[in-house]
């Protein structure tokens, strides 16, 4: 979804074509359309009373996406309006809604004191909620990163950069405009900015919401002084980001973006990371989905690789699993050390503290994301009590981590170390449960401060108070049945009965009369409530006052706080690969310097949760063993066979343990699979034509440390057609690429590319048949399969059994008429009729004139002259 960033010239935009001058309008519609004329993109809730309202089209807007009444209410120039509200304190659902379907919303608080405004009470937007922005925990996935990312083009290359607010991580990096498709799937950002002008097709089928801005947004000059006053430094050359001109200008736009939408300077962002992509394993659009890591091919979001590895006890921990599992690394150091990590913690026996730690950091909080809140002083008073107690469980949890210390657990454990500063202050100034929110009050902790404890005080005796005065006044005037009473409409007052009025004292002033009863109040009473409800609002006053002074002190912990979160999420990610790794019995990889993967008993690790008995397979690739040709039946197993081995390899590059008995593998650049294809109907493609468009890719950019994945290739076309694209595409992987490959088809003549290519090998996976019935072991053999078994699959489908019958005999009269013998047809070998014989050819007429014949001594005229010999003799 597209907002523009246009602002219009006057409040026609909201309320359509010929609205009248806004001078026109009641003072309070006035004010409304000033304030959005600021916003013309964006919903505006204006805040009134205990509602928010939406006026015009935004209250069309806004019931249509909602769900909510549209109504109309009074006039402003001459026009009815039309309204839409939702209640001030279930905003949070109907935010989360709308940013859903990529809507940003401009929150209009009231700041002014309606009993001293003499117009509209002032009103001004506070916080703006953008689909890329978010920080409310109630608007936010716990278990996914929320991305808000800039792009800005330079010639030929695309400047990336992309922040999480609720982190503060904040990176960037440069590329080719080919590679933008990979790089939004591989992030999968909330919220794109792009500069007005900007065409870039591959913004048009994304899920992100793409906001246009301004070009100046995106000036490099501007964007370089911005970044450096964000990180305080002198220049960018720290961070490696000097000579990123187009990175940096797409920097500068967002920063600039996230500032305006939050109102308030950006503390928590603290560096700038220069991504680069040979620090990962490439894995395009296509290969994260086949390969179903975090989303199925239908987009649920199980079984999928997350889904059954997502153990963690924190939603940091899950955050970082997914950003693993999407970034599989290739410094080997890096992997080694988070094994060795994972190794420990899963003990010799598999049973580690991986049960100790997942108990612990289950009673923490997001501190990452608390800490975020911290800095831009959103953090309600819940997330300071949680993380009070969060920070008092840590030295728990480094004694834990002391049992099983590696050189990472140890750098992890250090950066957990207790913050005793920190935890004395949050647990000296905040209750032990304090309320939900700060308005309520009953959020600073009794004795922290001595004008608010005086004042709670205040509150605190007036019962007393009233039961005191009530016995003195019934004692002075006789009047037994007199009592001292408060609502919220009249105040205190003192009430007696009808019957009784007359023996009232001549200080009591009335207040109100009702049918059986007079209420009055008195000097003395007047006094104290007076003093007992300016208590309370001052001592709400003191408590917003403190807990604001609060936060700025936090301020200065958020490093602290930022490191912390991040030894968290880790320390859950790794429990969980251990705990995975123990309850599934899977193994630790080894590394190798050469290119390889050698799998032994490896299995699919979501299939195999799926199924009674899965069958383990070996997988053998290397530069003598460079490409497996696998062939067998429909429903054998082919394509699980090639995806466990992708994804065995993706798992060593997390730093997991894998679902094998043993696995050696070397380096890997690059994970590619062609696997499946559908119709692109809204981009004009056809099955074959995506299918195409993926294997051009790969052949394009697969490198001798990538590993390819093909999975019947060339179907879709005729038979002819798609053999010889799937004989040239295996060629070329073997020639030119040098990809270790598995080539699954069920085109028997490509079986023979092992006879001209001694780095290819023909596999299989075996069936047999029993009682017209196919039984598939799913086991892997050498060799190339005998037949395909494509009747008996469709029979195991349902087909009717007439139609098999036909096809049968179909089959028979193919194979008498247009077969040589044998299991499958050779489209390859020559038929015997065919096949010249050739000392015959060496021998022939016209061969010998040829040898005989020097091609620089000849004319023109005798060129031509013996091109008619040549015809005449081949003849004859």
């Amino acid at each position: 979804m597209e907002q523009q960033g246009v602002i219009p010239q006057n409040e026609k935009s909201d309320k359509g074509p010929g609205a009248p001058e806004i001078s026109r309008h009641t003072p309070m519609m006035q004010q409304y359309l000033r304030i959005k004329a600021q916003h013309p993109d964006m919903l505006l809730f204006y805040r009134m009373g205990d509602f928010y309202e939406m006026f015009y089209d935004d209250a069309e807007r806004a019931a249509r996406l909602l769900d909510i009444t549209l109504t109309t209410r009074g006039a402003s120039a001459g026009e009815a309006i039309r309204m839409a509200g939702v209640p001030y304190h279930a905003v949070d659902q109907y935010l989360a809604k709308l940013v859903r379907l990529g809507e940003s919303v401009a929150i209009c608080e009231q700041i002014g004191d309606p009993n001293t405004s003499k117009g509209p009470v002032e009103r001004q937007v506070t916080r703006i909620v953008t689909p890329g922005t978010l920080t409310d925990s109630a608007l936010l996935d716990d278990k996914r990163d929320n991305l808000l990312l800039a792009l800005h083009v330079h010639r030929a290359t695309v400047g990336l950069a992309w922040l999480s607010l609720a982190s503060g991580r904040f990176a960037v990096m440069e590329i080719v405009v080919a590679d933008l498709a990979n790089e939004l799937e591989r992030l999968r950002p909330s919220e794109i900015l792009v500069a007005d002008a900007a065409e870039l097709p591959q913004l048009a089928n994304g899920d992100a919401a793409v906001k246009r801005l301004p070009p100046w947004y995106f000036d490099f000059d501007a964007a370089r002084r911005n970044l450096c006053r964000q990180f305080e430094t002198l220049d960018l050359s720290g961070f490696g980001a000097a000579g990123l001109t187009s990175a940096v200008a797409a920097a500068g736009a967002l920063l600039e973006y996230a500032r305006s939408t939050q109102g308030t300077t950006i503390v928590h962002v603290k560096s700038l990371t220069v991504e680069q992509e040979r620090a990962f394993v490439r894995m395009d659009p296509a290969t994260r989905r086949n390969l179903e890591i975090s989303e199925t091919i239908r987009g649920e979001a199980a079984p999928t690789l997350l889904s059954l590895l997502d153990t963690c006890a924190t939603g940091m921990g899950s955050r970082l699993l997914r950003h693993a599992l999407h970034h599989p690394l290739r410094d080997r150091e890096v992997l080694e050390l988070r094994l060795a990590a994972v190794a420990a913690v899963m003990g010799d026996t598999g049973r580690g503290i991986y049960s100790a730690l997942h108990e612990i950091l289950r009673t923490c909080v997001d501190v990452e994301r608390i800490t975020a809140r911290i800095a831009l002083k959103s953090a309600r008073p819940r997330d300071l009590s949680g993380l009070r107690d969060t920070l008092a469980s840590l030295p728990e949890l480094t004694a834990v981590v002391a049992t099983a210390l590696t050189p990472r657990l140890a750098a992890l454990a250090a950066a957990l170390a207790p913050q005793d500063d920190l935890t004395a202050l949050l647990s000296a100034a905040i209750r032990p449960e304090p309320a939900a929110v700060l308005r309520e009050g009953g959020v600073i902790a009794d004795g922290f401060d001595a004008e608010l404890d005086e004042l709670r005080a205040i509150q605190t005796n007036c019962g007393a108070f009233l039961m005191e005065l009530e016995a003195r006044e019934k004692s002075r005037t006789g009047i037994p049945n007199l009592k001292v009473e408060y609502n919220r409409v009249h105040g205190f007052y003192i009430e007696v009965t009808r019957a009784q009025a007359d023996r009232v004292p001549d200080d009591y002033r009335r207040r109100q009369t009702l049918k059986n009863a007079e209420r009055y109040i008195t000097p003395e009473l007047k006094t104290f409530e007076d003093k007992a409800l300016s208590a309370q609002e001052r001592a709400l006053a003191r408590e917003k006052f403190l807990y604001e002074k609060l936060l700025d002190d936090l301020a200065a912990h958020i490093p602290q706080l930022q490191r912390a979160a991040a030894a968290l999420a880790e320390l859950d990610m790794l429990a969980t690969f251990a705990e995975r790794a123990a309850v599934l019995d899977w193994a630790s990889p080894e590394f190798a310097d050469e290119p390889l993967i050698e799998v032994e008993a490896g299995r699919h690790p979501v299939v195999e949760g799926q199924v009674e008995h899965f069958i383990a397979n070996d997988a053998q690739l290397s530069s003598a063993r460079q490409m497996l040709l696998v062939t067998g039946p429909n429903m054998g197993g082919k394509s699980t066979y090639m995806r466990q081995v992708a994804l065995i390899a993706l798992l060593a590059c997390c730093g997991s343990f894998v679902p094998a008995k043993r696995a050696r593998l070397g380096p890997i650049d690059q994970i590619y699979t062609r696997i499946g294809a559908a119709d692109d109907l809204a981009g004009g493609r056809s099955t074959f034509m995506v299918e195409m468009t993926e294997a051009a890719y790969i052949l394009h950019h697969a490198t001798a440390e990538s590993l390819v994945l093909m999975d019947e290739i060339g179907r879709g076309t005729s038979t002819f057609d798609g053999l010889a694209l799937a004989w040239a595409i295996a060629r070329h992987l073997v020639e030119k690429n040098k990809s270790l490959t598995l080539f699954a088809t069920h085109y028997f003549e490509l079986t023979r590319l092992a006879e001209e290519f001694r780095q290819v090998v023909n596999v299989h996976l075996d069936a047999v048949e029993h009682k017209d019935r196919i039984v598939f072991l799913h086991s892997v053999e050498e060799g190339p399969a005998n037949q395909s078994y494509g009747l008996q699959v469709a029979q195991l489908a349902g087909v009717p059994a007439a139609v098999i019958r036909a096809a049968r005999r179909n089959l028979a009269l193919l194979e008498e008429h247009g077969l040589t013998p044998g299991p499958q047809r050779d489209l390859f070998a020559a038929t015997a009729s065919a096949a010249p014989d050739a000392t015959a050819v060496e021998d022939h007429a016209a061969m010998r004139l040829l040898r005989d014949t020097n091609p620089d001594a000849l004319s023109p005229k005798e060129a031509l002259d013996l091109l008619y010999r040549l015809r005449r003799q081949l003849d004859d």
